[in-house]
């Protein structure tokens, strides 16, 4: 799949969306006829961008397996932020940070899930590190539902570092870990803080857990031994999210 394109209606929609909108052209299934392709005709002439109508089987040749809703869209990539971006948010914050630490994912449904329960959280920004970890896929960008177009999203080159920074600025990290002795119910995660989690199976890395300041469990019933990345997310944000709005 080309790198420049994107796929499926909220996501195209949610391009569409923003003030300047980074979509060059789109191409839309001749047999699509409903209020959903309606308001996206609509957007796409408000930008002046180009809608183009295609058989299906022209569509599936661009986004080879995927479900592509009968919409796809070329497009600039949508850019992530570095360390020196993501401090640069930090600094014109007017309230406690709140950012989601994703210590390499690599499946970009789970990113982009992650980014979509981000958003829904209020988080300020979702950061990842460049190696070894899904960047903001055209899958990514679906799942996240528009997410991905209205969330930050940073890639670090070097995530230990970045989080000495963060707690030079007081941000408290709190990390997750299945062996920890702390519940989250039990974590104070009231002011500027970040929370981490692992990747698919392996959870965050050795260094990683050490530059947290603290590293609390989910607590669960029967015998599931995990949870998927993105519902650990949700759990985790959702409970900062109580607690931050009490």
């Amino acid at each position: 799949m080309s790198p420049d394109l994107i796929f499926g209606l909220h996501a195209v929609q949610a391009a569409l969306d923003v003030s300047v909108s980074r979509i060059k052209e789109i191409w839309l299934a001749a047999d699509r006829q409903d209020k959903r392709v309606e308001a996206l005709l609509h957007a796409a002439e408000q930008q002046g961008v180009v809608v183009h109508k295609a058989e299906r089987e022209t569509l599936d040749n661009m986004v080879p397996e995927v479900q592509h809703q009968g919409c796809v869209a070329r497009c600039k990539p949508l850019e992530s932020l570095d360390e020196k971006g993501l401090l640069a948010l930090l600094d014109e914050l007017n309230e406690p940070a709140f950012l989601l630490i994703l210590d390499g994912v690599q499946d970009p449904h789970n990113l982009g899930a992650c980014l979509r329960t981000a958003e829904a959280a209020g988080v300020h920004a979702v950061v990842a590190p460049k190696d070894r970890a899904s960047g903001l896929t055209a899958t990514a960008i679906k799942i996240s539902s528009g997410a991905a177009e209205r969330v930050p999203f940073a890639q670090v080159t070097n995530l230990s570092r970045l989080m000495r920074d963060l707690q030079q600025r007081g941000i408290w990290l709190v990390g997750t870990s299945g062996d920890s002795e702390t519940s989250l119910f039990q974590a104070d995660m009231k002011g500027a803080m970040a929370v981490v989690l692992g990747a698919e199976g392996k959870g965050i890395r050795r260094l990683t857990r050490e530059n947290c300041d603290q590293v609390i469990y989910i607590p669960m019933q029967g015998e599931a031994e995990s949870l998927n990345v993105s519902v650990a997310a949700g759990v985790c944000l959702f409970e900062a999210f109580r607690q931050r709005h009490l």
